[in-house]
């Protein structure tokens, strides 16, 4: 049964039928590291991260070239799709005439107040939210000066600040986002920001590292706040494959509660008393497990303390013995098979069902 967190109430905005915030399930988001100029390269990597469970796709737009490109991508997919603007709000323009979802950008850093009118007038037309994206690493240097560091009391007034140029222009379509590259800070920041905004909160800890590291510090950050009730769509950011941002992000709301759907896989730590190459054997039935459309636990356990009990939790498990293991499926004992058929014996019987 899945574990009922109550939430945080937000507004709600929609994304091509994406709907962030309210009573709306958390979605996984997650951006091309593609140029997005190069249309086919960039739909490829669309169709993979939808492939993967990703519900938004976010596209870096620095320059003309590749807003343009935006109306061709757009007519080869349906994935909602978010611009990513810094500097120049023409290029917010170009991307709202062209089939744009989302546009994300930092009022601050486009050019003064007519600049942001322009875009919150053009996306207001459209339909179009805007996430702000308050960035630690770019806050306001008179905030900085204020406070003498990025915290959260200055993350959330450049926030208050950026609400108020869109708010000014009858603009309320919007998203908001407060991301560090601290743990603590970032939680801090979320907590504080949901104490002040009722927009929905686009959760990150940016600039994480590498795979290991990354997806570590993403489940601290969007794991703590997500099982507080904050937060309402997600982006594990990592320094690899951005399809692999797609599934943390994935595991990350099951760990919570948040989703479900698919494999749940679970293995026990391995100890003195297991008699089996449990690592092997996990290793291969979460691979195998991985990849199938079902909505099933799988439970790979080493030894007969917890084992056997934790396997008739699942719907099918292996319980290890002495180069050998019992096979249930909901709880009941279906046979003993030596340690070499194991795996097979498992996943042809999930197979069959």
């Amino acid at each position: 049964m899945m574990n009922e967190l109550k939430r945080c109430k937000t507004k709600k905005i929609t994304v091509r039928g994406i709907e962030i915030g309210g009573d709306a399930p958390v979605s996984v988001q997650s951006m091309c590291n593609t140029k997005t100029w190069d249309v086919a390269a960039t739909v490829r990597q669309i169709r993979e991260f939808a492939a993967a469970g990703c519900d938004i796709v976010r596209l870096a737009i620095p320059d003309e070239k590749s807003a343009l490109a935006i109306e061709k991508i757009r007519e080869q997919t349906d994935v909602p799709l978010v611009a990513d603007i810094h500097f120049d709000y023409r290029l917010a323009l170009l991307v709202a005439e062209r089939g744009i979802d989302k546009i994300r950008i930092n009022p601050g850093n486009i050019g003064g107040e007519d600049h942001v009118k322009a875009v919150a007038d053009a996306c207001k037309a459209r339909n179009i939210p805007i996430r702000i994206g308050v960035n630690a690493g770019s806050l306001e240097k008179g905030l900085v000066e204020k406070y003498g560091h990025p915290c959260p009391e200055a993350m959330v007034e450049s926030a208050r600040s950026h609400i108020e140029m869109l708010e000014k222009n009858d603009f309320y379509d919007i998203c908001l986002s407060l991301k560090t590259s601290s743990v603590p800070l970032t939680i801090d920041t979320y907590r504080l920001a949901a104490e002040t905004f009722d927009y929905p909160l686009h959760l990150g800890v940016t600039e994480t590292g590498t795979e290991y590291n990354g997806t570590i510090q993403s489940a601290v950050g969007i794991g703590t706040l997500l099982s507080e009730g904050i937060g309402n769509t997600i982006r594990v950011s990592l320094t690899a494959d951005p399809v692999k941002e797609v599934t943390a992000g994935i595991s990350i709301l099951k760990a919570c509660g948040l989703r479900k759907g698919g494999v749940k896989f679970v293995s026990c730590p391995t100890c003195g008393r297991t008699e089996i190459d449990l690592i092997g054997l996990a290793t291969e039935v979460e691979k195998r497990v991985s990849v199938m459309d079902k909505d099933i636990t799988v439970a790979v356990m080493g030894c007969v303390v917890n084992g056997p009990g934790e396997a008739r939790e699942a719907d099918y498990g292996i319980a290890g013995g002495v180069d050998k293991g019992l096979i249930f499926k909901k709880g009941q004992v279906v046979g003993t098979y030596p340690y070499d058929r194991l795996l097979d014996a498992l996943i042809e019987m999930i197979e069959k069902d």
